[in-house]
């Protein structure tokens, strides 16, 4: 399977660069997977497509400021940081631009000296390990220096970071957002839970991956970098008690989809249990407990697009984008929303 399998025409004025005033106003395309026919809401309508004993999945990991601007020690030379992964003693793996200014040895100032940074190893793909200093708490700093790492296709600056959570964002530790997430407000968590719907909370911190473009030609060749998850014993359980009951389990997002599905045995239920994860799921895949997926539009032959394909089947994801094109639907992060089931 080519990854030009997963490839579709985007006009750059469909790619949104702002988040809406009221999060549950996008619109929301609906997807029948079997069939492929599509239909046309409003997000805040997805409580009509859910079920009494269904389980809604969300991931509550919450977006870290992770977008350092500082300059290298001895020159003038502007230098950003991207923290992807905390190691241990301050360590953490890094994307730095331009990387041709941060070789071993380095250090990088950062408010005024507030906060240094010593490259202390080049690692894969040219990431950067990058030992801090700094007196105070670390999570303090950075929520004085950093920004939130916006993806490189919004050119606009966030003016309230909170946009760029999820209301139910909980455990530090993401480099970006769950954005399937960012469409729910209270009333409408509450909503669904009022028509009878369990929610569970897991958590996966969005890393390295999502930075990631595929760059092989052929997809099963493709490396997803680890990203950490964990869920504990009243998520499964309910995630289980709706399996058993004959109810339906539905993804907020692919990173909560990936975590469920690298948690799950054999027959589809869950342990309380936390680790690693490198799934990467495309067509051909065989899902143990996901039946429905809330999802953004996805960047062209990513991996999200394929493990959307993979629950939909290729071809009606393609169509349904045509059609989300067609009709000025926004895309990617601060985007409209699709529901597949």
């Amino acid at each position: 399977m080519k990854r030009q399998d997963f490839y579709y025409e985007l006009p750059e004025e469909l790619i949104a660069q702002d988040p809406l005033k009221d999060r549950s106003s996008s619109r929301l395309l609906v997807l029948d997977k079997e069939s492929g026919a599509v239909s046309h809401h409003v997000f805040r309508e997805i409580t009509d497509y859910l079920n009494p004993g269904d389980c809604l999945v969300i991931n509550d990991t919450r977006v870290i400021p992770a977008r350092l601007i500082g300059t290298k020690e001895g020159t003038d030379a502007k230098i950003e940081v991207l923290l992807l992964k905390r190691k241990e003693n301050n360590i953490w793996e890094t994307l730095v631009k331009p990387g041709k200014k941060a070789k071993a040895g380095a250090r990088i100032r950062f408010g005024e000296g507030i906060l240094i940074g010593e490259v202390v190893d080049v690692v894969e793909e040219g990431n950067r390990l990058i030992q801090f200093s700094f007196e105070g708490i670390f999570e303090e700093i950075l929520d004085e220096l950093g920004q939130m790492p916006l993806p490189p296709y919004i050119t606009h600056q966030l003016e309230d970071k909170e946009r760029y959570q999820t209301v139910y964002a909980e455990h530090t530790g993401s480099a970006a957002a769950p954005t399937a997430g960012l469409h729910f407000t209270p009333k409408l968590l509450e909503n669904i839970e009022k028509k009878g719907v369990d929610i569970a909370k897991v958590t996966l911190h969005v890393g390295l991956g999502t930075f990631r473009p595929v760059k092989v030609e052929e997809i099963t060749k493709h490396h997803m970098h680890s990203e950490f998850y964990q869920i504990d014993g009243e998520a499964a359980e309910k995630i289980n008690h709706a399996k058993k009951k004959g109810g339906r389990i539905v993804c907020v997002g692919t990173t909560s989809c990936r975590t469920i599905e690298s948690a799950a045995d054999k027959e589809g239920y869950i342990k309380p249990c936390s680790g690693w994860t490198e799934i990467f799921i495309y067509p051909g895949y065989q899902f143990k407990v996901l039946d429905g997926l809330i999802t953004n539009f996805h960047l062209p032959e990513s991996t999200l697009i394929m493990l959307v394909s993979a629950l939909a089947g290729r071809e009606n994801v393609l169509a349904a984008y045509e059609e989300a094109v067609k009709e000025r639907y926004r895309f990617f992060s601060f985007g409209d929303a699709m529901l597949v089931v």
